[in-house]
């Protein structure tokens, strides 16, 4: 891809962006973003069914974005490259036909943090740090800092962290549900991969009418998205695929397999 940005395929249907700018300890210069969100675009179009987002610089996952380039997009001057590229990324992370992990192995904040939270799924190394440092430098979060984490926290700690500012540690997030899994220092990116990998073992199309229906969910009222979900439904019951996973795993039923042994992923 670029010296910032690195794409691989470690597993089937599974791609790996890796983001690695020691020099600024991975806080996100336009350039640096707008070539993650190539590598997403890439990763999606290559046919990847689930994306882990990763960093390759000890102790920072993304950071917030780099000062200089917001200063010059105000002031009329050449950021270091296209300010447009935190919403590709955004985008790419809200495509349907690809589930998003972040594989925290150090810190985020500020647009790194927003981009953890755009995520569908993350995993979170002991000791790692999130913020929303906005506030102490006088702005204010910008692309979901405020109201995706709101969704995903709930009021008291989305307001600690925008108002405040201050670094919260992933292990109060992992117990207010904003990190899914919290593992050991190292791990984060073992982890991450490990479930890729078993996500995208999952029916394709049942995979993203899933995602789908989350998201739209989140944007509808509780009578809608009860609708919604049973449109969604009856759209992937109608399909070949569909019923074909049926019919391969009734026999099973029926010779008595328990749902907890039948749907158990083999290791």
């Amino acid at each position: 891809m670029s010296a910032l940005v690195a794409l691989d395929r470690p597993h089937e249907g599974v791609a790996r962006v890796t983001l690695s700018d020691p020099a600024r300890r991975n806080h996100g210069t336009f350039q640096a973003v707008a070539e993650l969100a190539d590598a997403l675009a890439e990763a999606r179009e290559g046919g990847a069914r689930v994306t882990v987002l990763a960093s390759a610089v000890p102790g920072h996952w993304i950071e917030h974005a780099w000062l200089p380039d917001l200063l010059a997009l105000v002031r009329g001057e050449s950021p270091t490259g296209d300010p447009g590229g935190w919403f590709r990324v955004l985008r790419e992370l809200g495509d349907a036909s690809v589930v998003s992990i972040a594989a925290l192995s150090g810190d985020c904040s500020g647009g790194g943090a927003e981009l953890a939270w755009a995520c569908d799924l993350r995993v979170a190394e002991a000791g790692v740090v999130c913020s929303q440092p906005e506030v102490q430098v006088g702005l204010t979060p910008g692309i979901g800092g405020a109201s995706r984490l709101l969704r995903l926290v709930g009021r008291t700690v989305a307001a600690e962290m925008v108002l405040d500012g201050g670094p919260v540690p992933a292990e109060r997030l992992y117990a207010v549900g904003g990190i899914n899994r919290l593992v050991a220092a190292g791990a984060a990116q073992k982890e991450a991969l490990a479930w890729a990998a078993r996500l995208a073992r999952r029916p394709p199309a049942a995979l993203a009418h899933a995602k789908r229906v989350l998201t739209e969910s989140e944007a509808q009222g509780w009578p809608e998205a009860l609708r919604n979900e049973q449109a969604r439904f009856q759209e992937i019951l109608a399909t070949p695929a569909a019923q074909a996973e049926m019919e391969r795993a009734q026999p099973a039923i029926d010779q008595g397999r328990a749902p907890r042994d039948l749907y158990r992923d083999e290791d």
